[in-house]
């Protein structure tokens, strides 16, 4: 469907005030050196990481080689050191300039790429002095961003953030680009590891995207951990920029969003028809809905508009169909965009309808992808089983289940999270009344 006018017009005054709110914000920050944070949520001055010197080690040997970084605060200097590089990793630069902000943290990190699936990635460990001595100081409240955790389709990056227990991570929870999981070691929270799993490749280093980055914050800090690197398969080596902003951000919560959808599916209901359903739990200052289509994953484009019935605090329920008579990828990717009266934008989850002769007839089998998998798996199931209980299983080589998901209105294609399964081969069972479906699957 091409745009309108009327609806170009929109966009155009949506984007124009999207950018000049967060130019303001990031103009806001740098001023204030508060990280953007007002309201609810742990606030703390950004500490600045610039004007270093190398104290110990070599190009050569770059493995326990420290730098100090002066003045990071008043009285107050930051040792980091590469504390070990893994799989082949190496640090090309510690702290690169001319990009991002030059008062973040930005190693850029080499990964070495090849045939098969790894992941490599390089340590750092940040201790706290006082000014030009080696004695240990402890900073009240300390807060680290990683932003721009982007990749591609076959590579991905991740960052990890220990500062021990007691630290308090926050991300935007709505529409991630990223997967945020606990580091617990012997049961103990250490930190947080942030991995991106839509593989989309963002420009430059932009504190705007915050569906790319995550904070965490703890007190009373003197030293803590870092890691920067990159997940890949059949990947070349490559570079990759890392930026750590000495901060803590604040993030929009579910409570501040024009509308509630509690449910957005997508059913391959013939082989030239694809049906949408929406349900919205509340719809406040909502301007409209857009469906957006993708045949890669990655690009969108307006599929539709439709109109909402009005302001209301009660369940709402919206269907429309797409035609896909003419379509001749395999696969093709459906998201739900809310644009409410301010300008403000959300968006649903990503459906993926797998176009295929396996995915259009009613036999009892299921396809499963990406395989091998890393973050997650794509589980497309019998033409029959759409719209009605499916519950998913995945069970390890000994026979437990490893993860269980039930959903009560299945979609053509389901997405299971499990980045956080141990590597190994695994089953993955469906289930739909007295039907079952199995597949094995390798998790890296």
């Amino acid at each position: 469907m091409k745009t309108t006018v009327l609806f170009k017009q929109i966009l155009m005054k949506t984007t124009l005030s999207f950018c000049l709110t967060a130019a303001l914000s990031v103009l806001a920050d740098a001023q204030s050196g508060s990280g953007g944070c007002s309201g609810s949520g742990p606030c703390n001055s950004e500490l600045k990481f610039k004007n270093r010197e190398r104290e110990t080690g070599s190009n050569s040997n770059p493995v326990g080689t420290r730098y100090r970084f002066k003045s990071v605060t008043n009285n107050v200097d930051a040792l980091v050191t590469i504390d070990s590089l893994v799989n082949g990793a190496t640090v090309e630069e510690i702290d690169e300039s001319g990009v991002g902000h030059e008062s973040a943290f930005q190693p850029r990190v080499k990964v070495p790429g090849g045939l098969l699936p790894k992941t490599a990635y390089a340590v750092f460990r940040i201790r706290f002095v006082e000014k030009n001595d080696t004695t240990r100081k402890s900073i009240p409240e300390v807060g680290a961003t990683a932003i721009d955790i982007d990749g591609n389709l076959l590579l991905k990056e991740f960052s990890e953030i220990e500062m021990g227990s007691g630290s308090i991570m926050s991300f935007l929870s709505t529409t991630p680009h990223i997967s945020v999981l606990n580091i617990n070691i012997l049961g103990l929270l250490k930190g947080f590891k942030g991995a991106n799993i839509l593989g989309v490749e963002l420009d430059g280093i932009d504190t705007i995207a915050k569906t790319n980055m995550f904070s965490v914050t703890n007190q009373n800090v003197t030293e803590f951990t870092m890691r920067a690197g990159s997940s890949y398969l059949l990947a070349s080596s490559t570079e990759r920029q890392h930026s750590f902003y000495m901060k803590s951000f604040t993030y929009p919560s579910i409570s501040t969003l024009p509308v509630k959808v509690e449910t957005f599916n997508a059913i391959l209901s013939s082989s030239s028809k694809v049906d949408l359903k929406w349900i919205t739990a509340t719809e406040v200052n909502l301007s409209h809905f857009v469906i957006e289509k993708s045949y890669n994953g990655v690009v969108f484009e307006e599929a539709a508009t439709v109109f909402p019935y009005g302001n209301a605090n009660t369940r709402a329920d919206y269907a429309m169909s797409d035609n896909i008579a003419g379509a001749t990828a395999p696969v093709i990717y459906y998201r739900l965009r809310s644009v409410d009266k301010d300008s403000r934008v959300t968006y649903s989850v990503i459906r993926i309808i797998r176009l295929s002769k396996q995915a259009e007839n009613n036999k009892v089998t299921i396809l499963t992808y990406p395989n091998p998998a890393t973050n997650e798996v794509r589980i497309t199931i019998p033409a029959s089983w759409q719209n009605k209980k499916v519950v998913y299983e995945l069970f390890s080589t000994n026979g437990q289940v490893a993860k269980k998901v039930e959903t009560n209105s299945s979609n053509q294609t389901e997405s299971l999270n499990i980045s956080s399964l141990k590597s190994g081969l695994y089953l993955v069972k469906a289930s739909c009344g007295g039907e079952t479906a199995q597949e094995k699957i390798v998790k890296q």
